[in-house]
């Protein structure tokens, strides 16, 4: 059976960029703006505060795991903060991947692990709105353990470090994901899958994306009445049931476009279109460049890296 959610995953092609140890001591704030870096935080011990692009903060304790897919914003700060306009000390190199933070005179009352991974599909962005916008999850030693062996390979130079790494990531991002499954889950690809019916026509997509798929069919497949299953995939998604089904098709006509597999009538066919000229003309409207082009230019970019 078709995993939607791996198949994401896979496609996203998660990889090692940054991570550090940091060690805490109270009261600290800090914030940074990064351009849409797929973010992750473990605590270890102790606890701290994360507001994510102005929203109200979340309070972390000891073995708390969040998951950004794409960070604008990130202010992080003690349980209780410094007072308003009283800045903090700029976080001191220990080496090795270790930072403080605090007043140096203060005793270490929190440690956590952060970072940033990176994602080497070029349709990053689209597949990340497939996403929740933040994963948090409490009490998941399985996540903690991940982020180690993360933070370990990192820093050691053995052979297939980065095949190592990349898979490390694959299965912290899988993990950290299904972790939230359920209808309380943020909306997104994961809560959608929680939901029986739905899941089995967000399968049925990803199984035959060459189908020509209607509203009607997909209600079909998860049992409900169109207007239901329209409303409900809308809310657990976030997204329309066909703006869906087009998403995943761009995805999939990128990869198989950057792996050169088949003509552009051939890649057509198989995410859904009848003709080569139907196919460009959506490309081309959704990417902003005709198929041809984005291969061609993809292509050099990626030889020239």
């Amino acid at each position: 059976m078709i995993d939607p959610l791996a198949e994401v995953v896979m496609l996203l092609q998660p990889g090692a960029r940054f991570s550090k140890l940091v060690h805490a001591a109270s009261p600290w704030r800090i914030s940074r703006s990064d351009a849409g870096q797929p973010f992750y935080c473990v605590i270890l011990e102790g606890g701290c505060c994360i507001a994510i692009d102005g929203h109200e903060p979340i309070e972390l304790l000891s073995g708390d795991f969040v998951l950004i897919p794409a960070a604008y914003g990130v202010a992080m700060s003690s349980l209780e903060p410094p007072p308003s306009g009283v800045e903090t000390l700029a976080p001191i190199a220990l080496g090795n991947g270790e930072f403080r933070i605090g007043a140096p005179d203060r005793p270490i009352d929190a440690r956590m692990m952060a970072g940033h991974c990176s994602f080497g599909s070029p349709d990053a962005s689209l597949l990340v709105s497939l996403l929740p916008q933040l994963v948090h999850v409490r009490g998941e030693q399985r996540l903690a353990t991940l982020v180690e062996l993360v933070r370990e390979e990192s820093r050691e130079q053995r052979p297939a470090r980065e095949v190592v790494l990349s898979r490390l990531l694959e299965v912290l991002l899988i993990e950290a994901l299904r972790s939230t499954a359920g209808t309380n889950a943020p909306p997104g690809l994961v809560r959608g899958l929680a939901d029986f019916r739905l899941g089995a026509a967000i399968r049925g997509m990803h199984e035959r994306p060459a189908h020509a798929w209607t509203v009607v069919e997909l209600a079909k497949e998860a049992a409900l009445s169109r207007s239901t299953f329209f409303e409900r995939f809308r809310g657990a998604l976030g997204v329309a049931p066909m703006d869906y089904l087009l998403t995943w098709r761009m995805a999939l006509a990128k990869s198989l476009l950057l792996r050169s597999e088949g003509r552009i009538a051939e890649i057509a066919q198989r995410v859904g279109y009848s003709s080569a000229s139907t196919f460009s003309v959506a490309f081309t409207r959704h990417v902003g460049r005709p198929p041809s082009q984005y291969a061609r230019e993809e292509q050099a970019a990626a030889d020239s890296a």
